[in-house]
């Protein structure tokens, strides 16, 4: 009575696995819980947003409209051409834009809308990193496609090396994921690995979907983006600048609004197009309150300074306790540490049975490719607290380990 693909391919979700790897466990009583799994930003949204929520009330009562509130859209627009320095009247947001329930859905809804019945003559196939975000396996799998599992390692920078795939791989490919700063070892996409693999996507007519949620969390110069590297190698004199790509943002890490679920999809307008049919016939329809606060939060420029700093003291605490232990590394991007422990899982049972510390095992984020989990090693650990808990935090896993 159950679709296969979700019973069979798609295994318990990782915080699920966690939950029941510690569950035999008692944690020390004496000690309070500190949850470094998950990446759920704990600072506050900022109070206008939140304020724009409360007082629209009144449009509880109405179905949203699917393409967005052209304010949002607007909004959106005018964002990514400021953060990325793109040519004004570039995005129309009628057709380059479309909002999300935060970048989860668009990245879920895209192999979905990108991947055909066959290709290449073969079952298609999605590729993605390894490790990687869930939902991009869960869009490869219940799309009808093949997930293959490329290694995002230490030896390549933590990027998966697609370029060395043979040609009959690209034959069959309908879309390539990636994630940049990547989740969860911060790795950095920079403009000639985008436009080279944007180039590749072209060529044989595959999706680039390229994950950008934590764009605006940095640690040194911000990260290019995809759209601003289209644009470099564009032979179309701007008439069609971002066909096969699509790009994902989300409000829940530049504006601690997770529980907002507001991000949207922007690139090639046929793949926006699409993603509006397919949200037409089934997705979520954002409410008013939510869509108004959104355009808010993308034209205030103030608050995403306010939200690195927080995580800019969180990663100099972690260099001051870590710095010379686990193989540390403060990540170009992103609010996690990616730390080599040996064994991940042991790791993990012996910070909750002895600290009260709750962290990700780094095999849960990842796949075995020829029977080697090649994450098996580390631990992820969110750095989403305020900066007197992430040091009380880092500071038992570092006694205990």
């Amino acid at each position: 009575m159950f679709n296969p693909r979700l019973t069979e391919t798609l295994t318990d979700f990782p915080f699920a696995r966690l939950n029941s790897l510690i569950a035999p466990i008692t944690p020390p009583s004496h000690l309070s819980m500190i949850n470094m799994s998950v990446g759920e930003p704990q600072g506050a949204m900022p109070a206008f947003a939140r304020q724009i929520v409360i007082d629209e009330v009144d449009g509880w009562n109405r179905y949203p409209p699917n393409q967005g509130l052209p304010d949002l859209n607007l909004a959106i627009c005018e964002w990514l051409t400021r953060r990325y320095k793109l040519p004004q009247g570039l995005l129309d947001p009628n057709v380059h834009v479309h909002p999300t329930a935060g970048s989860k859905e668009g990245v879920y809804i895209i192999s979905t809308v990108a991947t055909p019945q066959e290709k290449g003559g073969a079952k298609p196939i999605v590729a993605l990193p390894n490790p990687f975000y869930q939902a991009y396996l869960g869009g490869a799998v219940l799309s009808g496609g093949e997930p293959l599992l490329v290694n995002a390692e230490a030896s390549n920078g933590f990027l998966p090396d697609y370029e060395s795939l043979d040609e009959a791989t690209w034959r069959r490919m309908s879309v390539v994921y990636l994630c940049s700063p990547a989740n969860p070892q911060g790795a950095i996409a920079g403009k000639d690995y985008l436009k080279n693999l944007l180039r590749l996507c072209r060529k044989y007519d595959t999706v680039l979907a390229v994950d950008e949620c934590y764009a605006e969390i940095y640690t040194g110069a911000p990260p290019p983006g995809a759209l601003e590297a289209a644009l470099e190698i564009d032979e179309t004199g701007g008439k069609d600048p971002f066909r096969n790509l699509a790009v994902f943002h989300s409000l829940s890490k530049r504006s601690n609004a997770a529980g907002l679920r507001s991000g949207f999809m922007a690139g090639d307008p046929k793949l926006v197009a699409m993603v509006l049919r397919w949200r037409s016939y089934g997705g979520p329809q954002i409410p008013f309150a939510v869509q108004k606060a959104s355009a808010a939060l993308w034209r205030e420029e103030t608050h995403p300074v306010q939200t690195r700093d927080w995580y800019q003291r969180n990663f100099r605490v972690a260099e001051q306790i870590l710095h010379n232990r686990f193989a540390y590394y403060t990540p170009g991007g992103g609010f996690f540490l990616w730390l080599d422990v040996g064994d991940g899982e042991e790791a993990t049972r012996k910070l909750w049975g002895e600290a009260h510390v709750k962290v990700l095992p780094g095999a849960y984020a990842c796949r075995e490719t020829n029977g080697i989990n090649t994450s098996h090693r580390y631990i992820r650990v969110a750095l989403v607290h305020d900066e007197k808990t992430t040091r009380e935090g880092l500071q038992r896993l570092a006694a205990v380990l």
